[in-house]
């Protein structure tokens, strides 16, 4: 038992260090199955050092020395194919038979044979690392060929038999803890960096959803750089790569102007495809001859059929006629939007029917009307904004946002959106973005 201890210390540094290669750029090269010539001599020299240390740091039992010697050339082969296995077992072995001693021919052939089988498992497997399991039974039918090497190279007979009979539980149990371990580890880290390969992967594609979701939404102001009778513009910030929020807005003559603001249930790339649906649906349904509400009661029949997902989406959708400044908006269960008036009053249009698109199919959507004179604004926003928080758990709620939208009457439709999103950055306080944030402002510059 005290033998088996020593030998477990003296396999603990071996591990140790090994852990520490296992960190290096090396080994993550030789991970990938980069065995080229310079990669082979570094882990040639390296576990034959290693078992240099196996045999300077063991036992000195009779004329034997009872070691993790082997422990090098095994890993060495099971790393780097039968060259690597070899050359760390040539130089653990050269140093081995330099020492001399009865068991020095048995101990050499059993370090050099130790590492040409890891070498041929490597070939067999084709370069896959062995399981903990099956590194620890190679380990110990090794140990279990040098009792026998042992007890056949070794004289006289009644020696080499006590010898084995001292060595080969200690040897065997210290050599197959230390090649399972470290299996262990080089296991886990490669699972680690296959981990961060799909991760960096589905960043990757994240990314390019995100570039494609942001692509669908109108993103250069002004859209209608000759149209002077008014004012838009929106922001759209997903919280996480991708969002279910959608704003759009579009002429559907020379008169008349359609603009919409969204909010899909959820967050990800889940909600950014029903978000694409949705956006695809409203823009399709939406004519010179069609109602706000027709268009909306199309649409939510449309996402209700066949909705396994069982996802909604909040929708207000509004229709302005430009020459005279009347807007007749219908609302899909999202959030009122304010009204500022030239003068700088604020207030919130009144609630209208309705309920989310996608949750009940048949529902009939009502409508309202209302008039912009000139210098009028409409600001549309998702719950991102009014429901933002701070590291504290305050909302930032609808009572800041009217008084920052006051504060900013007179500002532009960027000055106004970008005035309100700044206003919830501060408010957060660095807290982490917990939902979508979009906003849309549109200011009525013709006579009403």
């Amino acid at each position: 038992m005290d033998l088996l201890i020593t030998l477990i210390k003296n396999m603990s540094v071996i591990i140790v260090m090994a852990y520490v290669i296992t960190r290096s750029r090396l080994f993550a090269s030789v991970l990938k199955g980069e065995l080229d010539l310079r990669n082979r001599l570094w882990l040639i020299l390296i576990f034959g050092l290693f078992s240099i240390y196996g045999t300077l740091s063991g036992i000195q039992i009779m004329s034997a020395i009872a070691n993790i010697r082997d422990l090098g050339p095994m890993i060495a082969g099971l790393l780097g194919g039968p060259v690597a296995g070899l050359g760390a077992g040539l130089i653990g072995a050269a140093h081995r038979y330099s020492l001399g001693g009865i068991t020095a021919l048995p101990c050499t052939v059993s370090t050099l044979l130790a590492g040409l089988a890891g070498g041929a498992i490597f070939v067999l497997r084709r370069g896959q690392l062995p399981g903990v399991a099956l590194a620890a039974l190679f380990a110990a039918l090794m140990e279990s060929l040098h009792m026998g090497l042992t007890l056949l190279l070794t004289h006289p007979y009644s020696v080499a038999l006590t010898l084995v009979k001292q060595l080969s539980l200690p040897m065997i149990l210290a050599n197959s803890l230390g090649i399972g371990i470290f299996m262990f580890i080089a296991l886990n880290l490669l699972k680690e960096r296959e981990t961060e390969a799909a991760k960096k992967r589905i960043e990757g594609e994240l990314q390019v959803a995100r570039e494609i979701q942001m692509s669908i939404v109108p993103k250069i102001f002004p859209p209608f750089p000759n149209r002077t009778e008014f004012d838009i513009h929106a922001i759209l910030e997903p919280a996480r790569e991708v969002g279910g929020d959608l704003y759009d807005f579009f002429l559907l003559n020379d008169d008349t102007l359609c603009f919409l603001v969204g909010d899909v249930s959820g967050k990800g790339v889940p909600a950014s495809l029903f978000m694409a649906v949705t956006k695809t649906l409203l823009k399709a349904g939406a004519h010179e001859a069609a109602a706000p509400d027709q268009i909306l009661c199309d649409v939510n029949n449309e996402l209700c059929a066949d909705n396994d997902s069982a996802m909604f989406v909040t929708v207000f959708l509004g229709i302005l006629h430009i020459p005279t400044g009347q807007v007749n908006c219908s609302n899909a269960g999202h959030n009122r939007p304010f009204i500022i008036r030239a003068d700088g009053r604020v207030e919130m249009l009144p609630k209208t029917r309705g309920i989310a698109l996608g949750v009940m199919e048949g529902f009939s959507f009502a409508s309202c009307d209302f008039t912009l004179q000139k210098g009028d604004s409409i600001l549309l926003y998702t719950d991102g904004i009014s429901e933002a928080m701070n590291r504290a758990g305050e909302l930032f709620g609808e009572e800041r946002m009217a008084e920052i939208i006051k504060k900013n009457s007179n500002a532009d439709a960027a000055g106004m959106t970008g005035a309100l999103r700044d206003a919830v950055r501060d408010f957060a306080g660095g807290a982490e973005q917990s939902d979508d944030i979009t906003v849309m402002a549109l200011k009525y510059l013709a006579s009403g």
